[in-house]
């Protein structure tokens, strides 16, 4: 999850709140890549999660990533929770998932070699220490129990308002992983056009990527058990919101549903201080009652974008959070698969002309329809599987288009990161797929192998 913001000027009109939005708007030639994925991390001789202290434990893990690589850390209360290097930060989720934010970068090929790097970073750590990492988007067999809490401030907040508004949320956070992209846009009009596109096909990145099969030690009867535990979390704060596909929809539609939805925290020198459930309204007019009197900066609106968890986010780029956590190669083909789809203007055109006359009953039940079936959902007359064919026929066009080449030119463009999503269009089967197919065959209805045939 996001570090938090400090500084920025007061806010002292309200179109500050778009204005802030729209000052993401680039042109075309710095649009840029920002790749998010975390994973789970375990001691390899019990399989239990980490602990946030000893020997083996996430503190030893950013320290050794400290001390061996050159990242510099980001402490709270004395404690170290992050690091930072070029433009990267290395976070921690509240059950000690690490997650790794990339640098904006120009290319999916620079994106991969980002994502090569860390990965052996962590594993050159991790092997030293006796921890392994994972890339799975739930955790397949620990209970909630056995996850340690991170020593960040926001998520003790989190934990207790997620026991109150939801049925699913100290799941997510502290028993799945996911994927995510952050991209550009241009203009309010491209950011829009972008947005659509963003929420009505996010189901497909769930099948494509659908990772999470078990929970709590056995089949959960989903594909992509993440993607459910996000429909039981806090119907405020996530979901596919409705109004972004109304006419006049715009920077200033998002800051309007952004002061609807309830505060988390307000971050004062450094502690958080609880605002849950709160009003972001009654703190423009200085009648926060966490804070009588104050009223907030644009870091404050920065830090109150961050709790809000639709399947696609606008903040000043959009993140596309429909994924899970999963293998190396699908680490870069989810970059691949929306920047081929969102950053070449025909591929983007055809995606719009693909979800053209659907309504939000239809998009709702795509999302729901991917968590369970994956690549087999069905909905009226959407076939998944041919949905998700003609999105990667669609992105693979898009990455042509871009042609940005990789290698010191012997590869043309970036279509290949496709691969590994061409082959479950080829099969029909998805990491979920394999995953069930193995349980219930060669690993005889046990979860043990899992973690050396899947660990990274």
């Amino acid at each position: 999850m996001s570090i938090p913001q400090s500084g920025g000027g007061p806010i002292e009109r309200h179109a500050q709140l778009a204005e802030y939005l729209a000052e993401g708007c680039k042109p075309r030639d710095q649009w840029r890549i920002g790749t998010e994925h975390e994973k789970f991390g375990y001691c390899k001789d019990t399989h239990l999660p980490l602990p946030y202290e000893g020997a083996r434990s996430v503190r030893a893990m950013l320290e050794g990533l400290r001390d061996r690589f050159g990242w510099a850390p980001v402490d709270e209360a004395g404690k170290i929770i992050g690091l930072t290097k070029e433009g990267a930060n290395i976070s921690l989720e509240p059950g000690g998932q690490l997650e790794l934010s990339g640098a904006p970068l120009e290319t999916i090929h620079e994106t991969c070699d980002e994502v090569n790097t860390h990965l052996r970073e962590v594993k050159s750590v991790a092997d030293e220490i006796g921890i392994g990492f994972i890339g799975l988007g739930a955790a397949p067999e620990w209970s909630h129990e056995q996850m340690s809490m991170m020593p960040k401030g926001r998520y003790r907040l989190m934990t207790d308002y997620m026991g109150r508004v939801g049925t699913h949320g100290t799941q997510m956070m502290y028993r799945t992983c996911t994927v995510q992209v952050n991209l550009d846009f241009g203009s309010e009009a491209d950011m829009v056009q972008k947005m659509r596109v963003a929420l009505a096909l996010q189901p497909v990145a769930t099948a494509l990527f659908a990772n999470s099969p078990f929970f709590d030690g056995k089949p959960n009867g989903h594909k992509s058990w993440r993607s459910r535990i996000w429909r039981g979390l806090d119907n405020d704060r996530t979901g596919v919101p409705s109004f972004v596909f109304d006419e006049g929809f715009g920077f200033e539609a998002w800051a309007e549903y952004a002061l609807d939805v309830p505060m988390y925290f307000v971050y004062r020198d450094g502690k958080y201080i609880d605002a849950l459930g709160q009003s972001f309204r009654d703190f423009l007019r200085g009648e926060l009652p966490a804070l009588p009197g104050e009223t907030p900066t644009l870091s404050d609106w920065a830090d109150h974008l961050t709790t809000l968890f639709p399947e696609a986010r606008l903040k000043k780029f959009i993140e596309m959070r429909g994924a899970d956590g999963g293998p190396w190669r699908r680490l870069c083909a989810l970059p691949a698969f929306w920047v081929g789809l969102t950053y070449d203007q025909s591929a983007l055109d055809a995606a719009s002309d693909l979800i053209a006359g659907w309504d939000q009953a239809t998009r709702e039940e795509l999302r729901i329809a991917a968590s369970v079936e994956g690549l087999q959902a069905q909905v009226g007359g959407i076939r998944m599987h041919d949905l998700a064919r003609e999105c990667v026929a669609i992105a693979e066009a898009g990455l042509k288009a871009r042609a940005r080449p990789g290698a010191g030119g012997l590869i043309p463009d970036e279509s290949h990161f496709l691969n590994a999503l061409r082959e479950s269009i080829e099969t029909g089967r998805t990491p979920a797929d394999e995953l069930l197919e193995l349980y219930h065959g060669e690993w005889q209805g046990k979860l043990d192998p899992i973690y050396d045939a899947f660990s990274y």
